[in-house]
Formats: structure tokens, sequence, C-alpha cells
């Protein structure tokens, strides 16, 4: 099976909770990663903060997130670990041809992500129209950068 694209690494993984300054405690004030941003969406219902391990194309997200309206979907709270995202070398062309073998894709399509980068999700549940899916678990799919693509590829 001939893939037209790369997942080159773990760009961010996001973990969810009723009050994210629960969260900060632990990654931040115990553990010592720094906030980097933050991010609130209303239609997304979420408020993140965006925090991060590592430098440079190796670092790392970790996205502390509290809903913003705790009886609203999604509820980026009830699942602890929300989701994992993937950098991935050509998004476009990856949707395309997941799409094509079966997987299931959650609504909203490509689009910007809080931190900037175009993202898209894999559903994690399967359909019949569309059997493969994360079987539980939200996968992000993130546009790597140009320096992203480089640095991965000098890897090996």
């Amino acid at each position: 099976m001939s893939r037209p694209f790369k997942v080159l690494g773990i760009q961010q993984i996001a973990i969810g909770a009723p009050r994210k300054d629960l969260l900060r405690t632990l990654w931040v004030d115990m553990l010592g990663l720094e906030v980097t941003g933050t991010f609130v969406s209303e239609s997304e219902n979420v408020d993140e903060d965006i925090c991060s391990i590592g430098s440079g194309p190796f670092k790392v997200e970790v996205d502390l997130m509290q809903p913003v309206d705790p009886d609203k979907k999604p509820a980026v709270h009830t699942t602890p670990l929300n989701h994992v995202g993937l950098w991935i070398d050509d998004l476009p062309r990856a949707v395309e041809w997941l799409s094509a073998q079966g997987v299931r894709f959650a609504p909203g399509g490509i689009r910007k992500g809080a931190a900037g980068f175009d993202i898209c999700f894999l559903h994690p549940k399967s359909s019949s129209e569309f059997p493969i899916s994360g079987q539980g678990v939200l996968i992000e799919m993130v546009q790597a950068p140009p320096e992203v693509i480089q640095a991965f590829s000098a890897l090996g």
C-alpha cells in the first residue's frame, strides 16, 4: 500500500478536566512546563492553556483543557486524555487518501487550529460508511510547517 504522506511525530497531547487550574498545578507548577499561549472557543466548547515540552521542531504541545460550558458538547473534560496530535507532512493528501481508504473524519474538515496550523480530526468512532476510526481515541492531524518536515527528514 503506497501512502502519499508521512506521520512525522507527536505534535501534541490534549488533557481535559472540569478545571484546568488543577491540571496546571501538576503540569506547570510541579513538572515545569511553560504556558506558551491560551485558546478559547465557544463553538468548540474549550478553554485551554497551551504548554510545551522540548524546543524547536521537536517541541510537543501539552494542551490543558476545560469546557467553556460543562453541560455542552464537545465535552473536552469527559475523556481525560482528550486527543493526540500528529505532525503530517501533507495534510490535504493525507485526508484525501485516508478518506478513500474508509477512515472516518470528525466534522469540520481542514481548518486552522489553536496553534495556527491547519488541522483536522480522525473520528473516535467508525460508521457503516467509514469503518476505520480511532477506536475510541480522537486523533488530530496537524500540517507540519517546513522546518518541522526538514528536521524530521534529517533524522533519517
